[in-house]
């Protein structure tokens, strides 16, 4: 048996993490035991543990059979007060409006304290959290979102203050624009959790957010989850589906938690990215299943105005051991990075029916702070991904990236619109089952890509793929089992890169300065 530490201890709730070096999946089933009683078996290298009691000693013991038992301790967190929302008149029948009452609830909570949502599904409105609380969602709880746009508050895309000077609240896919508020909404708050075996949803299939979505009505489409900045957000063990946009958003927040989460969109939902942290660091996402409508997993710093005003990087993400799927990629950075990613880590994870794996979109305009840098990909196994290693400088998404100036394969010139790819490593990974390419690597002419390594690196292709664009460009035709393509590197470095099944020559190198193959 492995051994387990714990990641997040809260008052009612703990996670742990399994420290195998499998994807994903723990290395065989187990069984955890509390107090000597079974609790539940369990198959992945991150669970989590429920219903405990605040401020309580715990000694949890994990057994698959083999004899070699590992034991856990562990004090769950103080908890001032409990406030069941039932008791300020919350009604889980589906179609009572339990605004007020849950607002209410959220208001009378303590220092410390915890609101709890016991099972039933209350019909709400936006819900704003605040300071040092957590919010628990029981196992059979849903916050079901209304469909009355005009019930959902707007957030201002500025404010000006006297002294302060500008405060952005709204935001819109890297802009400050008025917005809708989330359907849990936390702005400036500290020490704000979200936990339990609850759904929070959306709802957007049932309003009309996924209607006209390029055209703005009152406001921008709102999140599900927007935590604007706040410090110290723990998101723990909740479902979270059906949103009307980006699913999960942290935003200018630092210290942000997403735990043992499960996001879930229809598959042709409109820009419903599943967890999109923008503008914030120390960032550590583990064991999350993700399965959307656009991109599984988008790190991103805003677009130029924010760059300029309001600059804050992207910076020490941890993304490990989850499961992503169906996304158009599983792991993006940008496109709207206009800020910068700096230290982005992803390892363990799995990665199924993917348009990309690792995907890092940028292009002319995001300008010079937009440098993305020291990225690793390790101990990853993708199965059915159209490209698994994508960069595309040339991104042509948005009216701003249909330019000729953004599209252009020709050098121009590099000034303070010009972005910057620095340091990007991958290792350990298995790649089956590919379509369009194996990598597409697409650096500006005037500025290359800085350094891709792949080390250990096993690429194979359908039999039965079909032709498909590799990455997002103007121009760019459809390929099928085109193996490695790369332009505009100024080092690349692969040591024992297999590919297989690739049609005709597996490697195609355009401009590279500097290459090292082992």
């Amino acid at each position: 048996m492995y051994n387990a530490k714990p990641v997040k201890i809260l008052s009612r709730c703990a996670t742990f993490e399994l420290e195998t070096d499998t994807c994903f999946n723990a290395p065989s089933e187990f069984k955890i035991f509390l107090g000597g009683d079974e609790i539940k078996a369990c198959s992945r290298n991150i669970f989590t543990l429920y219903n405990l009691s605040p401020a309580m000693s715990y000694n949890m013991r994990l057994s698959n059979g083999d004899g070699t038992d590992v034991s856990v301790s562990f004090v769950t967190k103080n908890e001032s007060l409990l406030i069941d929302a039932s008791r300020f008149g919350a009604v889980g029948d589906g179609e009572t409006d339990c605004t007020s009452a849950l607002s209410a609830a959220i208001a009378a909570c303590p220092k410390d304290g915890t609101v709890y949502v016991p099972k039933g599904v209350y019909k709400t409105y936006p819900l704003f959290l605040k300071s040092d609380m957590t919010l628990y969602l029981d196992d059979g709880a849903v916050l079901l979102g209304g469909v009355e746009r005009s019930h959902y508050p707007v957030l201002p895309g500025t404010i000006q203050t006297e002294h302060a000077g500008e405060k952005c609240l709204g935001t819109w896919e890297g802009n400050p624009l008025d917005c809708y508020a989330a359907l849990i909404t936390a702005l400036g708050a500290k020490n704000v959790a979200v936990a339990g075996q609850g759904i929070v949803d959306g709802n957007a299939q049932n309003a009309d957010w996924w209607i006209n979505v390029r055209q703005r009505k009152g406001a921008w489409r709102p999140r599900t989850m927007f935590f604007s900045h706040c410090d110290n957000v723990s998101i723990v063990g909740v479902t979270v589906q059906n949103s009307p946009s980006w699913t999960v958003h942290p935003h200018y927040s630092d210290n942000v938690d997403a735990l043992d989460i499960l996001i879930k969109n229809p598959d042709n939902s409109p820009n419903t990215d599943g967890f999109d942290p923008e503008s914030c660091a120390n960032v550590c996402v583990l064991g999350a299943v993700i399965s959307v409508g656009d991109d599984c997993m988008a790190v991103k710093s805003g677009k130029m105005y924010m760059a300029e005003n309001h600059w804050k990087p992207t910076e020490n993400m941890q993304v490990r051991n989850c499961l992503l799927e169906r996304g158009h990629g599983a792991v993006v950075v940008g496109s709207e990075c206009a800020g910068g990613v700096n230290g982005l880590k992803i390892s363990q994870c799995l990665m199924e029916n993917t348009d990309r794996g690792l995907r890092v979109k940028t292009r002319r305009g995001r300008g010079e702070r937009c440098v993305l840098t020291n990225i690793s990909f390790e101990n990853i196994e993708m199965h059915s991904v159209l490209t698994p290693f994508a960069i595309n400088t040339l991104y042509c998404c948005d009216p701003d990236g249909k330019s000729d100036y953004v599209a252009s394969k020709q050098p121009q010139p590099v000034d303070k619109s010009t972005p910057t790819i620095g340091t990007v490593f991958c290792r350990d990974i298995k790649c089956d089952g590919c379509g369009a390419a194996g990598a597409y690597i697409f650096g500006l002419p005037e500025k290359p890509v800085e350094s891709v390594t792949l080390e250990n690196v096993s690429i194979s292709f359908a039999p039965d793929a079909k032709p498909a664009a590799p990455v997002m460009m103007r121009d760019i035709e459809p390929v099928c089992r085109l193996g490695f393509y790369a332009e505009n590197v100024s080092q690349l470095t692969l040591k024992n890169v297999i590919i297989e099944g690739a049609d005709g020559e597996p490697m195609r190198l355009v401009n590279v300065k500097s290459f090292e193959k082992e």
